[in-house]
This record gives structure tokens, C-alpha cells and sequence, in this order.
């Protein structure tokens, strides 16, 4: 009797854990549903990217799946199981600030000829809102699209200073709120904005050329950063092939657990700190 009662009670703990594991699972795909979905619709909206949520969410299932079954078999510890599950779930914000990085870089760098040919056309005798429209046609993206975004809402009878608030948010770049700070006040108190702009442009290629050459001259320390932080990583997979059985107890006990949790914690913060040495502001 007693042993039935044991049974049972083994059998109904064990249901309760699979249905609050199942229940957490539920919850955290309908988080990460809604993730996905919002990044879809909003900030990846936002870059000019347009993506059917449903398949950013089977990419995603398919990263949940593989991400951890690949890890899994190349180390065969939970602990590295779960860290591969957790770079899963953060994949797509990490992609989403990625392309925002790359695309806010493109524009800086479109934004000096994007300067000069709106100076241009002013001192052809062109309005504001008829330069703006020259520079929308003949300059390639993103800067011909943000700047498209500020023609069409002022057609859907946006005021010009609204629009450039929105496009600040949007955009929340120093260089660029010195453009819009520029048209606010060839708007309001007058002014020759065609010499602004021009040397606007010439101050933001100057700076695109000493960030260029800080760039090349600390590329070395950069590459020092990722490989002194994969190195360690690299060694310990090699190791886990060459000599299976000393690290066992690295990745299926708690002292080596414990070991990797240092290890992990000392290689992050070597790396932010080497790229916070080698990062000079301009």
C-alpha cells in the first residue's frame, strides 16, 4: 500500500513539474511571440525593412532548435546549453540594434554630399521644400528616405518644425540635430542656410576623417579584443575533443560550473574593457 501511495505521489509531482514547465514554455513563446512581432512591426518598420512576422518567428524556432541541439552535441553541458538558449532569445534585438548601427553609419556618411547638394540647389534659387525634393530623387538611401519622410509629412499637413522633431526621434544623431537645428533657424530668423549647409559639410567630412584614421590606428586593438576572448573559448573546445575525459568534470560537475561562470564573467569584461580603451570619441 505504501508503496502504491509512493508511486502515485512520484506520478502526480511529476505531472505538476511537466505541466508548470509547460506552462513557463507557453509564456515564454508568447513573450517572444510578441517580441517578434513588435520588432517586425516597429523597428525593423523603422529601418525600411519590411518582414512577415510569421517568418521571423520560424527563423526563430529554427535558431531555438538548432542553436542548442548543435551546442549540446559539441560540448554536451547544460550549462552551455542554456547560454545558447538565452543568445537565441536575444538574437533578433541583437540583429535589430546591429542594422540600426550599420544603417545611422550610412547615413553619416551620405550626410555631407547630402548637405552640399541641398546648399546647391538653394543657390540655384530652389525653396527649402523644392531642394528637399531634388535631394530625395538623387541621393541613394537611407538619407533620401528620411528626408522623403519629411516632404510627405508636411503634405499631410504636418508643420515643418513637428516634422523635424519626429525625424529627430527617429534619427537621434548630433551631426543630424545640427541640420535640423540649422533649418529651424533659417526658417525662423532668416539667414543664408546655402552656406550653413556647406559648411556643415565641411565640418562633418573632417570628422569622418579623423574618425577614419582613429579607426586605423586602433583596428589592431579591436582584433586583439576578439581574439584574446575566442582564444580561451577555442582552447577549451579543442581540449573537450583531444582529452574528453579530464574535461568532463569541467562541464558535469558543480566546481566546474562554477569555473566556467568565472571564466565567462572575466571574458566579457575583458572584452567591453579592451573596446573601452580602444573606443576615443570625436
Amino acid at each position: 500500500m505504501s508503496m502504491l501511495l509512493l508511486a502515485v505521489f512520484i506520478g502526480v509531482a511529476t505531472a505538476l513539474v511537466f505541466l508548470v514547465l509547460a506552462e513557463f514554455l507557453r509564456r515564454g513563446a508568447q513573450r517572444q511571440r510578441a517580441t517578434l512581432e513588435q520588432t517586425a512591426q516597429h523597428s525593423l518598420v523603422d529601418l525600411f525593412i519590411f518582414v512577415d512576422p510569421r517568418q521571423l518567428l520560424i527563423i526563430n524556432l529554427l535558431l531555438f532548435l538548432l542553436l542548442p541541439g548543435l551546442t549540446w552535441l559539441i560540448t554536451g553541458s547544460v550549462v552551455f546549453v542554456l547560454v545558447a538558449v538565452a543568445v537565441a532569445a536575444y538574437f533578433p534585438q541583437f540583429l535589430t540594434r546591429w542594422l540600426r548601427r550599420r544603417r545611422d553609419a550610412m547615413f553619416l556618411r551620405q550626410m555631407p554630399d547630402g548637405l552640399l547638394m541641398l546648399a546647391s540647389s538653394l543657390r540655384a534659387g530652389m525653396g527649402l521644400s523644392s531642394a528637399i525634393e531634388v535631394l530625395v530623387q538623387e541621393q541613394p538611401p537611407p538619407f533620401s528616405q528620411e528626408m522623403g519622410l519629411l516632404i510627405r509629412s508636411q503634405r499631410l499637413g504636418v508643420s515643418f518644425r513637428d516634422a523635424l522633431d519626429s525625424l529627430e526621434k527617429r534619427l537621434p544623431l548630433e551631426e543630424f540635430k545640427l541640420f535640423t537645428a540649422a533649418l529651424r533657424i533659417s526658417r525662423d530668423v532668416g539667414g543664408n542656410l546655402a552656406d550653413t549647409l556647406e559648411n556643415l559639410a565641411d565640418t562633418l567630412t573632417r570628422k569622418a576623417e579623423v574618425e577614419g584614421k582613429i579607426r586605423s590606428l586602433t583596428a589592431q586593438g579591436r582584433i586583439q579584443a576578439l581574439v584574446m576572448t575566442a582564444l580561451p573559448v577555442l582552447l577549451i573546445l579543442v581540449l573537450r575533443v583531444l582529452e574528453p575525459k579530464p574535461m568532463h568534470l569541467l562541464f558535469n560537475s558543480l566546481l566546474g560550473w562554477v569555473v566556467l561562470g568565472v571564466i565567462v564573467i572575466m571574458e566579457i569584461g575583458g572584452f567591453f574593457f579592451i573596446r573601452r580603451i580602444v573606443q576615443i570619441e570625436v
